[in-house]
């Protein structure tokens, strides 16, 4: 879900289960087809060409926003609106949890009166015709307590619909909920985890998997470049690898799983650095506070250490092959040299001969 997001939900409906009873007639078949809708920031009049609500708001502040509900299907279609709190999902797409998540900036948002519309559990249930559209009037309240920075929040309109459909989705606006004062802007890479997969050609490196999170510890949202850094003993080896996080509200985090390329070091160190930078058109007025975590990776080379056992054995060996084989043909030719009668050749197997005067 994004700002002016257009998503379509296919519905595949399915008629009666059983045969219909001589005493009944054949009901007509539900309707088919693509339901599309969009929820738009506006005025009072309509949609207003903005791609999200942005408000920097006092503790105590109010403000009055519209959306606007677009039915752009060929039917009609049963739309529950209501307003939560953002998160950005593991694909990096804002998102909201669904109806009833309010526990920050999704609880200052109350929806106002639409006619005709119903209101269910603190959402609203309007039923939309082929092409119609409603505005929505919203009321946000930020309560005297609360805290500077970012609260986000989304509004979002969800179709409902009955047993039978096996898709459903819902579409919103994403609304920006920044309370004034002084604000702190720090990541913090968490839970490092590293993996040394040595590669088993030994004229190769190896990779090292280095695994964690990049948590927001401020209170505005980041962007953020992860960088990797690792080196061997005496700088050897050096590698690194670079990641860029799109976006880290504040409290949550964002998985970063790095591959490195190194040759086997025996032990390599280095550090992740979380970096970061504003997030599109937001203005932030602090320090930009990047975070280190140490990195540690035995990275054993265990394929030219196989390679060193292979070549040592093999020479050790073939000298053994070869002395062995010596010593085999001295003594076929001492037998051979015994049999004809050659004085002393029976002691050529244990030493030098002697010279027969």
């Amino acid at each position: 879900m994004g700002a002016l997001a257009l998503l379509v939900a296919l519905l595949a409906l399915v008629g009666p289960t059983g045969p219909a009873s001589a005493a009944t007639t054949e009901p007509d078949p539900a309707p088919t087809g693509t339901v599309t809708w969009t929820v738009q920031p506006a005025t009072a009049e309509g949609p207003d060409g903005r791609i999200s609500l942005r408000h920097v708001l006092d503790p105590g502040a109010t403000v009055t926003e519209h959306v606007t509900v677009t039915n752009f299907s060929e039917r009609a279609a049963t739309f529950l609106v209501y307003a939560a709190d953002g998160m950005v999902s593991g694909s990096g797409d804002f998102d909201v949890p669904g109806a009833g998540a309010t526990a920050d900036g999704g609880a200052w948002v109350e929806l106002g009166e639409v006619p005709g519309a119903q209101r269910v559990d603190g959402t609203l249930e309007l039923t939309l015709d082929a092409g119609a559209a409603v505005t929505v009037p919203l009321t946000i309240t930020v309560p005297a307590d609360a805290t500077p920075g970012d609260h986000p929040a989304g509004v979002v309109a969800e179709l409902v619909s009955g047993d039978d459909v096996r898709l459903a989705a819902r579409v919103g606006t994403r609304l920006h909920l920044r309370v004034a004062g002084d604000v702190v802007a720090a990541l913090e890479p968490q839970d490092v985890v590293t993996r040394w997969e040595p590669s088993w050609n030994p004229f190769a490196p190896g990779t090292v998997h280095v695994s964690y999170r990049v948590a927001n510890t401020g209170d505005v949202r980041l962007a953020a470049r992860a960088v990797t850094t690792l080196a061997g003993p005496f700088g050897a080896g050096a590698t690194e690898d670079a990641t860029d996080v799109r976006e880290v509200l504040p409290g949550q985090s964002a998985l970063v799983e790095a591959e490195l390329e190194m040759w086997p070091v025996v032990r390599a160190t280095g550090h992740v650095d979380a970096r970061p930078w504003v997030v599109g058109d937001d203005v932030v007025d602090a320090a930009l506070r990047t975070g280190t975590a140490q990195v540690t990776v035995w990275a054993v080379p265990w394929s030219q250490l196989a390679l060193l056992v292979l070549v040592v054995g093999g020479v050790l060996g073939v000298r053994w092959w070869r002395r062995r084989s010596a010593r085999q043909v001295q003594a076929r030719i001492d037998a051979a040299l015994a049999e004809a009668g050659v004085p002393g050749a029976s002691s050529d197997a244990a030493g030098p001969r002697t010279p027969v005067a």
